[in-house]
């Protein structure tokens, strides 16, 4: 006879989302609770096979989301975080650093150079490997090299670091919304993957607040040695703790994506992680999971003998950049060529625009503090070795941290209207809207106008981002959607760094030019985005 141990029972008391590291036995045993109905066994009953979305809607849907969303929502809020961290930096640390606005170019664009690199190497490694181990490698390199820049006495050493760490951001970025997904109902699965997207805004305003509060405190310093430790290199390894503490929550209490165990032929690691879910999901409910079993696939396994009969070192090699390279070449070809395209160049439009110009809004900012356009003020002559550091301007920083708030409202949007709308609808609306926005923050000529309009442009490009999320994890198969994710965002980031470029070598010489430049691209992506399919709730293959 099974038996149900109540929850206050101590020998039933289990730490959360540590289920993963019980031995499927351990929990079948008369020592553990026992969550799956055991009469059919009994009568010799073969256990039903559920393919992957019956097993993810049998095991509910309750309190194991909602700490999945914490923890994945905490690690994108990390990625964020580091990312846009150098852009706080730029009004103080170019002072310290003796930076051009060229050299300020070459910093931002530094860590999605480190991206690009990282990108589909981790989201290849994810597809092979495992969501959970990529995450916490990547997580974990982002970290550190973010933390260690800021001991980085000159300009070249602190743009290496931030490559590095670019290089950890890559793969836990698009990584993170693939193993997400892959616990969700499909009903929920488009607003949970919003609210997932939410907390991008979080990383945003908690970077812009602790820039806020650390960086203008200038007695907020002491000295390494000969190495002046001001408060902006203080604010440099703050920004490096969310992801630190993100890499340790996945190694401790996190368990696998069902989906990849099943496409990797690990069917009881799988029914464990699915009893996982439907223990906390059914905590309180005395309910019990009838037994059943996964259909799974056996392709993989195939190649993985396939691998292991190849002789020589050199073929190995070959084989591995081959199947490597071949998620690339099925992502372009049919049936996938049609979505593929058009979803490189929204990649493309949104990353050169929203990062070529969010990373810059701190030191435009900087620009209309006596009153002014952002291109009124265009004027900014090379650092002097001499010149005093000390003097932080805070209202740079105060509509910094207005500006990522102004999130907030497209957040709530796109949590409320995702499932009943669909991506393909918000992703083409807010990016034709976003270039509306940007092209009047040329055409405006006061500091409060130029702050309004960054505000709509922040409201309005974030509804993009979360529909491009949704879209993006819905239109690519298990064995390819890290790979595509992967690779989309890297070619986002050389657009990234594109637009960091152009943005350092032109804002000084001619302001128009960059910002009409995102505006035209951001209204290009707009209208390609209505050649997507439509995704809404549709079942992940």
């Amino acid at each position: 006879m099974s038996r149900h141990k109540h929850a206050g029972d101590p020998e039933a008391r289990q730490p959360l989302l540590t289920g993963h590291r019980l031995d499927a036995r351990e929990l079948d045993s008369d020592e553990g609770e026992v969550i799956f109905d055991r009469t059919a066994e009994a009568g010799g009953h073969v256990p039903q096979k559920l393919t992957y979305e019956e097993a993810v809607e049998r095991a509910g849907f309750g309190l194991f989301h909602w700490l999945l969303l914490v923890v994945c929502g905490w690690a994108n809020a990390s990625d964020a975080v580091e990312i846009l961290c150098v852009s706080f930096l730029l009004p103080t640390a170019r002072c310290d650093l003796q930076l051009s606005s060229s050299d300020m170019g070459l910093l931002t664009a530094s860590i999605f150079l480190g991206m690009m690199v990282g990108g589909y190497m981790w989201g290849y490694l994810a597809d092979q490997k495992g969501r959970r181990r990529v995450l916490i490698m990547s997580l974990t390199v982002n970290g550190l090299f973010g933390g260690l820049a800021s001991l980085a006495p000159w300009f070249w050493l602190f743009l290496l670091m931030r490559f590095i760490s670019g290089i950890g951001v890559g793969g836990s970025l698009p990584v993170i919304f693939s193993y997400f997904s892959e616990f969700m109902p499909r009903l929920r699965r488009g607003a949970m993957i919003s609210c997932l997207a939410t907390f991008w805004m979080a990383g945003n305003i908690l970077a812009a607040g602790l820039a806020w509060l650390v960086i203008p405190r200038t007695w907020v310093k002491f000295f390494l040695g000969t190495l002046d430790f001001k408060s902006w290199r203080v604010f440099v390894v703050l920004c490096s703790v969310p992801s630190i503490s993100s890499a340790l929550i996945f190694k401790l209490f996190m368990p696998e994506s069902p989906k990849f165990l099943m496409e990797a032929n690990r069917e009881k690691e799988a029914i464990q992680v699915f009893r996982l879910m439907f223990k906390l999901n059914m905590k309180g409910k005395e309910k019990a999971l009838p037994e059943f079993g996964l259909s799974t696939s056996s392709t993989q396994k195939g190649d993985k003998d396939k691998s292991r009969s190849l002789g020589s070192s050199k073929e190995r090699l070959a084989n591995i950049l081959k199947k490597a390279l071949a998620p690339i070449k099925k992502i372009f070809q049919s049936p996938f060529r049609s979505r593929s395209i058009p979803l490189l160049i929204i990649f493309y439009s949104i990353s050169f625009g929203y990062y070529g110009l969010w990373m810059w809004f701190p030191e435009l900012f900087e620009r209309t503090e006596d009153g002014g356009s952002p291109c009124a003020n265009v004027s900014r002559p090379s650092v002097a070795a001499n010149e005093t550091c000390d003097t932080v301007k805070t209202a740079v920083y105060t509509d910094g941290f207005i500006t990522a708030a102004a999130n907030l409202p497209g957040n709530i949007f796109t949590i409320l209207v995702m499932d009943s709308t669909g991506g393909k609808a918000l992703l083409s609306g807010s990016l034709l809207l976003s270039s509306l926005s940007v092209f009047f923050i040329y055409v405006v000529q006061t500091k409060a106008q130029s702050l309004i309009l960054s505000c709509i442009f922040s409201g309005v490009s974030v509804i993009a981002w979360n529909a491009l999320d949704v879209v993006g994890t819905e239109l690519y198969p298990t064995k390819l959607r890290s790979s595509a994710l992967g690779f989309f965002t890297g070619v986002g980031r050389v657009a990234a760094i594109m637009g960091n470029l152009v943005f350092g070598r032109l804002v000084d010489a001619n302001c128009a030019v960059p910002i009409l430049l995102v505006s035209a691209l951001l209204l290009t992506g707009g209208l390609v985005g209505l050649l997507l399919p439509q995704t809404r709730q549709t079942e992940l293959t």
